[in-house]
């Protein structure tokens, strides 16, 4: 019973702080769909997102917001969704890739990096990257953008 009310008092205080921003429901669902991308994707994250949220004037917050809820916790699925989409898009084995992604970081060294056997492995997980956390900030935009639509319907409702 513990464990549920702390679930429900996260949700809650992300509710009072992502809908306690007063911005444009655009900009806050752009600025959140941003973050859930950069937070998703390896080596960049909640400081990749301010800097760019405010590059192209996005919610700040919001981008903040989206970069930390996504940042580690969803990596194991995402590295497993990455690495079977990259290898479908540059027409290899997931399965190879995945051996060969293991050992690379088994035996890391920076001087493997420029190897064009590692290139093998890393272009089709950075390219299964980028699809699925563009398909993860989007599906993320576009449902804050509804929660925002709805609120605004039922608040102006309230009001007429």
């Amino acid at each position: 019973m513990e464990k549920i009310n702390a679930i429900q008092q996260f949700f809650k205080l992300l509710y009072v702080k992502l809908f306690g921003i007063n911005d444009t429901s655009q900009r806050i669902a752009l600025g959140f769909g941003l973050g859930v991308f950069l937070g998703n994707f390896p080596g960049t994250g909640p400081i990749a997102a301010l800097f760019l949220a405010w590059v192209l004037r996005l919610n700040r917050a919001a981008a903040l917001l989206g970069a930390l809820l996504t940042n580690t916790w969803i990596s194991f699925i995402t590295f497993i969704l990455s690495v079977r989409i990259g290898s479908w898009i540059m027409k290899t084995s997931w399965q190879d890739i995945s051996q060969d992604w293991s050992r690379f970081l088994k035996d890391f060294h920076w001087g493997h990096l420029l190897k064009l056997s590692v290139l093998k492995v890393i272009f089709p997980i950075i390219a299964g990257y980028v699809v699925v956390s563009m398909l993860i900030g989007f599906i993320a935009y576009f449902i804050i953008l509804g929660i925002f639509t709805y609120k605004n319907r039922v608040i102006r409702r309230k009001y007429e």
